[in-house]
């Protein structure tokens, strides 16, 4: 190989050295929204309105997906919402995700027997989320909808504000 050609392959896996690591770089807070949340959050209307204490924890992930556990989800017991979200400005993004309501078993014996909590339906959250200028903490509002388990719409929605900081090292 001649030394100009030597030159030149060496350039080149330098270029490809640099650009694959820039690809696999973990994301900064100033990134935008992917990474971990916690967020404080208060309905002023519906079903969640009585808890004053009620936190959301996000993971909002690269692709557009996005899953949300609160301190509420053993009360009664339901698995975390899952979801998407999508950037509509400049460090503005909306959010929606889903989860399973339950219902409280009858009697004893429909625990005892295997029963358990039962399924009684879904909800929605739809969240407008407005990203602080250094990327460390977010303001948003959230519109919760209830439905029944025919999917109609059930009473116990609300709106409700959030505040959140990101969750890191």
């Amino acid at each position: 190989m001649t030394r100009s050609r030597r030159s030149t392959a060496i350039r080149a896996a330098y270029l490809l050295a640099i650009l694959v690591s820039a690809d696999c770089a973990p994301r900064l807070a100033s990134d935008g929204l992917v990474g971990a949340w916690r967020s404080r959050v208060q309905f002023s209307g519906g079903a969640f309105a009585a808890m004053k204490d009620l936190e959301f924890m996000y993971v909002f992930n690269a692709g557009g997906t996005l899953t949300e556990s609160s301190n509420y989800d053993g009360a009664p017991p339901v698995p975390p919402a899952y979801g998407v979200w999508r950037e509509v400005a400049p460090k503005q993004y909306e959010a929606r995700y889903l989860f399973y309501i339950t219902k409280a078993p009858a009697r004893l014996e429909d625990i005892t027997g295997g029963g358990g909590w039962m399924p009684a339906g879904h909800g929605v959250f739809t969240e407008r989320i407005r990203l602080a200028a250094d990327g460390r903490s977010f303001e948003s509002t959230i519109t919760y909808e209830a439905f029944d388990p025919a999917g109609k719409p059930a009473e116990g929605g609300g709106p409700a504000t959030g505040h959140g900081v990101r969750i890191d090292f």
